[in-house]
């Protein structure tokens, strides 16, 4: 590679700097979060509220939300329940489990402001506490609202890489390749990808960081409708020329794949990152074919996707 095409390609160093170390700590995680653990954050700035919880999973959010729920019931109903009598109107006070109960129901007609009108505040004090529960309400659903909204209006692909990329014979030589599929049924049109190889190298008797764009067979495509198949020919000007299992080792290579493309269904732009290390490298194999006809049909096996043979 000459020292023009060797410059331009350092230049883009993926926004993580030339500092190294001689771990073999990835940049990127496998669920495509940066590995960074950032110190002295404002606490507002580390709690993110919004943030988590429309990017935790979804079976966690509905037990968030219903562990919420209850305490903030059990919270009020606790309050009615030492209130003095009559605060609440239209209860049959029997024993105290009995009046709790009340309460805490009342609680919950309060705080989703449904009113059945069967038990109403009485006093002063009693009004208060359900006039702020009502407000409490009011917002608290207003925001799990928005959090759901923020969760279904956010385009969530669902794609699927092979579990390691392969060294595989690529016409006269060799390519790296990595697969990727998308499980979903949506559509997904005018797909880009980059690849950026990261590795430790020696430059003045200082071990820095180095980043290179891998040239692809294929960058873009219009319809990504099967699996692909991502190729970097490694030819005499590729970052990879002259690399082995050993040196990629010693190097402590890392492979920063960046996805981005336009869902059909809503039109707006989907992301992802994946990072595969030097250890997820499998040399002179090849991924098995995926892909089938049925019935005039294209049929891919999801399941074979990290399927490989020797090559």
């Amino acid at each position: 590679m000459n020292n023009k095409i060797l410059k331009e390609k350092l230049r883009d160093d993926a926004g993580f700097g030339s500092k190294t170390t001689n771990s073999n700590i990835r940049l990127v995680l496998p669920n495509g979060n940066f590995n960074v653990k950032k110190l002295n954050q404002s606490w507002i700035s580390k709690l993110n509220i919004y943030h988590r919880l429309v990017t935790v999973r979804l079976w966690v959010l509905m037990i968030i939300i219903l562990i919420y729920y209850f305490s903030a019931n059990l919270f009020f109903g606790t309050i009615y329940f030492y209130l003095d009598k009559p605060a609440l109107t239209g209860i049959v006070y029997g024993d105290d489990i009995e009046k709790f109960w009340e309460c805490f129901f009342f609680s919950a007609q309060t705080i989703t402001t449904l009113g059945y009108g069967k038990i109403a505040p009485e006093g002063t004090p009693a009004n208060i506490i359900s006039a702020i529960e009502s407000l409490l309400g009011l917002l608290t659903f207003s925001i799990v609202t928005g959090v759901l909204y923020g969760r279904f209006s956010n385009p969530s692909p669902k794609l699927r890489f092979s579990k390691n990329g392969v060294i595989a014979p690529y016409l006269d030589g060799k390519g790296l390749m990595f697969r990727i599929a998308n499980e979903k049924d949506n559509q997904l049109i005018n797909v880009e990808v980059k690849i950026i190889f990261s590795r430790n190298e020696e430059k003045n008797g200082q071990l820095t960081r180095a980043y290179y764009i891998l040239d692809l067979e294929r960058s873009k495509v219009t319809y990504f409708a099967l699996s692909w198949t991502l190729v970097h020919p490694i030819t005499e000007e590729s970052p990879l020329w002259g690399e082995n299992e050993k040196s990629l080792t010693d190097s402590t290579g890392e492979f920063l794949i960046s996805f981005q493309g336009i869902n059909d269904t809503n039109g707006e732009m989907v992301y992802l990152r994946k990072s595969f290390l030097y250890s997820e490298i499998l040399w002179n194999k090849k991924f098995v074919n995926v892909i089938n006809s049925d019935n005039n049909t294209y049929v891919i096996d999801l399941d074979r996707l990290d399927e490989i043979e020797h090559s």
